[in-house]
């Protein structure tokens, strides 16, 4: 399933640009491609992220993605 990953902040920064494409089944195999391809770095702060699925919160690894599917990854915010 090709999903478009937008990043943002830490994420962005771990992965130096703020949108990426990966293919995976679920929301968990996409964090493990997304960590595999960053870093060490990445896995931290997926570690700590949130995720949203085309806007909807998304909490569980095993959350299935559909083909052409936009997934968000936000790591905490500072500031206000």
């Amino acid at each position: 399933m090709a999903v478009t990953v937008r990043l943002f902040a830490a994420a962005e920064a771990a992965a130096g640009r703020d949108e990426d494409q990966v293919d995976a089944g679920t929301l968990g195999g996409a964090i493990d491609v997304l960590s595999g391809r960053y870093g060490e770095t990445m896995t931290k702060v997926l570690g700590a992220s949130s995720f949203l699925l085309d806007g909807v919160a998304a909490y569980e690894r095993d959350a299935e993605l559909i083909d052409g599917q936009r997934l968000d990854v936000l790591p905490p915010f500072a500031g206000g």
